[in-house]
C-alpha cells in the first residue's frame, strides 16, 4: 500500500465525471488499498479516486464501523433529510451547512466485481452523498446553504 497524494480544490480534475469501471483487477484492489491508507492518513471519513487524480468510479468509506470499498456506486434510494456541517480532504479547513437525505441505499460493486447493497444513516448516509458527487465532478461547496466557513 501507499499513499496517494489528494488533489485540492481548484484541480480542473474534480469538476470532471468518473469512468464506470469494467476491468476488476489487481490494479483496481491496489488503488483502493491506497485510498483506504491516504483516507486513514487524513482522518477522513471517504474518499474518491478522483480526489487523488483517477477519474475512476470508486469510493472508500469508514465512519467508524469498518471500511466499505464501493466500485461503481449507484444511489437507489433516498429518505428524509439532515442539515449538518460537511468538510472534505480536498478542501481542507473548509465546512457549511449542507441538506442530504437522511437514510441512502447504495448499490455498488466490490474489488472482485461482486454486487452489494449498502444501508447508511445520518454520518454514513451523507459520506455516501457527498463520495458520489465526487464522481460527478460536484462538490459539497455546491450544496452549503449558509456559506462556506474556514475552521
Amino acid at each position: 500500500m501507499a499513499l496517494r497524494n489528494i488533489v485540492k480544490v481548484g484541480d480542473p480534475i474534480l469538476s470532471k465525471k468518473s469512468r464506470t469501471i469494467e476491468k476488476f483487477d489487481e490494479k483496481l484492489a491496489t488503488l483502493i488499498d491506497d485510498m483506504l491508507e491516504t483516507m486513514y492518513k487524513e482522518n477522513g471519513v471517504g474518499l474518491a479516486a478522483v480526489q487523488v487524480g483517477m477519474l475512476k468510479r470508486v469510493v472508500v468509506i469508514d465512519v467508524g464501523d469498518g471500511p466499505m470499498e464501493l466500485v461503481n456506486p449507484e444511489i437507489t434510494l433516498k429518505e428524509g433529510e439532515q442539515r449538518e456541517q460537511e468538510g472534505c480532504l480536498s478542501l481542507p479547513g473548509k465546512w457549511g451547512t449542507t441538506i442530504r437525505p437522511m437514510k441512502v441505499q447504495v448499490k455498488a460493486q466490490n474489488r472482485e466485481g461482486k454486487w452489494q447493497v449498502f444501508t447508511g444513516e445520518g454520518l454514513k448516509a451523507r459520506a455516501f452523498c457527498h463520495e458520489i458527487d465526487h464522481l460527478d465532478g460536484i462538490l459539497f461547496t455546491s450544496k452549503v446553504i449558509d456559506g462556506v466557513v474556514e475552521g
